[in-house]
């Protein structure tokens, strides 16, 4: 019985030790540099837009045993050490150089990389680099494979709440037009104000932050072609920049008045925009050449307010493109209304019209809505059924019409006026790719939005 216990005994001990050579590195022990065979997940490591003071969203690499036996690397860590603006989380390991790393045969390992910019004097983006430095010894000497780190750095102008606050105010008369402007929280257009902003404005949104535009303020967008203004998250690394939700709206309130928007792009927000009560004898907002696409809720919210919108697209939005709700009045023009909204199923449709709301009591509160004109419209999408919700009170105005429009569900409307429309397919060039112009020979051909009014087509 013992020499069989000592026989086994024998032959774990020796299994054991022979897979200990094949998987572990023993201490002193060098391979040759053709048996270290080491593969990344890339070879650049690249962040778009950083601002600076504010650190980026991480990113990682991995790194891939591709030999037979265990590699254990002397030094792995950011090249530029203590003053590098990247900093790493290797394997768990927090520190700048992590020594001793060892992946086994066949394994890999993941390193986390954030980056943080210093602010200084340029206008334009800059590039911040570096390199993640994995050394190891062999054979014949010192060996290093570095993994490249690339940042674009930026300079802007903050909009922060002060202490206890959630609201910063905005200094309208000394918008710096150079740098682009970030939004955390409310910054607020106040009272008896007016912000302008011209051809290649930038604003960049936290998340749940909001350009509030206060009771008799004003907001003048005056982009161009060549340069919209741009309304858009803080979040520029490629992942984020079609996802909707990451910002909160701009807030046209009750009492604003003779606000502009013409030559703007809006988008990845909850609501784009926000428009309240009209005030006085000019529409709220006059909107023109504007795209507002990939908006978590809605494009446009509109509630007793007056819209002149003209060559817009509103695009791809979680509940509805545009609502026109309690009441108001509004002239739409040579524009998109398309909604192929993708992360769950459409609940509502593309337009929806409405002239009455209930209280919190209960009652209904009517509120006349009209008169409303599309004119050389689209409203079209992946919706079930008509793209047009018109929830109408009978007991208060009314008053909508739709000329020379494509409608989705054409033959389902009720209670509005018609004229010339159709309901045939527009045949977008690439709706999967949120790209709404026209095929050539489109029934939809003469109406809707059109890119030679905006540089952006998608």
């Amino acid at each position: 019985m013992k020499r069989l216990l000592f026989a086994i005994f024998f032959f774990f001990a020796v299994t054991l030790i022979f897979m200990g050579g094949m998987s572990c590195v023993r201490e002193n022990e060098l391979l040759a540099d053709s048996d270290i065979k080491l593969s990344f997940s890339t070879d650049t490591l690249a962040f778009d837009t950083v601002f600076t003071t504010m650190g980026s969203t991480t990113r990682q690499v991995k790194v891939y045993n591709c030999g037979k036996y265990a590699i254990r690397f002397s030094a792995v860590g950011i090249r530029g050490g203590q003053t590098s603006r990247f900093r790493a989380n290797i394997d768990g390991d927090t520190s700048m150089v992590v020594r001793g790393l060892e992946i086994a045969a066949g394994d890999s390992c993941f390193i986390f990389v954030r980056v943080n910019v210093n602010p200084n004097s340029a206008v334009e983006p800059f590039l911040v680099e570096d390199f993640i430095d994995l050394q190891y010894e062999h054979t014949g000497g010192v060996a290093r494979r570095s993994i490249v780190l690339t940042a674009y750095g930026r300079n802007a102008v903050y909009h922060n709440p002060k202490s206890g606050q959630s609201y910063s105010v905005i200094d309208c008369d000394n918008w710096n037009h150079q740098l682009p402007h970030v939004i955390i929280g409310q910054a607020v257009v106040d009272s008896a104000t007016m912000l302008t902003l011209l051809p290649g404005d930038e604003l960049y949104f936290a998340p749940d932050a909001m350009l509030w535009v206060y009771n008799c303020g004003t907001l003048k967008v005056l982009g161009s072609e060549e340069q919209p203004v741009l309304f858009t998250s803080i979040r520029q690394d490629e992942w984020y920049r079609g996802l909707p939700g990451q910002w909160n709206a701009v807030w046209l309130s009750a009492g604003s008045k003779d606000n502009v928007i013409d030559h703007a792009k809006i988008e990845n927000g909850t609501i784009g925009i926000i428009i309240d009560t009209n005030v006085n004898e000019n529409p709220t907002l006059r909107l023109s050449n504007t795209v507002i696409m990939h908006q978590a809720t809605a494009g446009i919210v509109a509630q007793g307010a007056w819209l002149e919108a003209d060559n817009v697209l509103v695009a791809d939005c979680g509940t509805t493109s545009v609502a026109l709700q309690y009441g108001g009045r509004a002239t739409v023009s040579n524009s998109t209304i398309v909604d192929y909204w993708r992360y769950a199923a459409r609940k509502m449709p593309a337009l929806v019209l409405n002239n009455w709301y209930q209280s919190s009591d209960g009652q209904s509160v009517l509120r006349q809505l009209g008169p409303v004109m599309f004119d050389n419209c689209i409203v079209y999408g992946n919706y079930s059924d008509s793209e047009v919700l018109v929830d109408r009170n009978p007991s208060t105005a009314f008053d909508v019409s739709f000329s020379n429009c494509v409608l989705k569900g054409l033959s389902r409307l009720s209670n509005v006026e018609l004229s010339d429309c159709i309901d045939e397919n527009p045949l977008f060039e690439n709706p999967d790719e949120h790209d709404y112009r026209l095929k050539a020979g489109s029934p939809a051909e003469g109406r809707g939005w059109s890119p030679a009014g905006s540089d952006s087509d998608k």
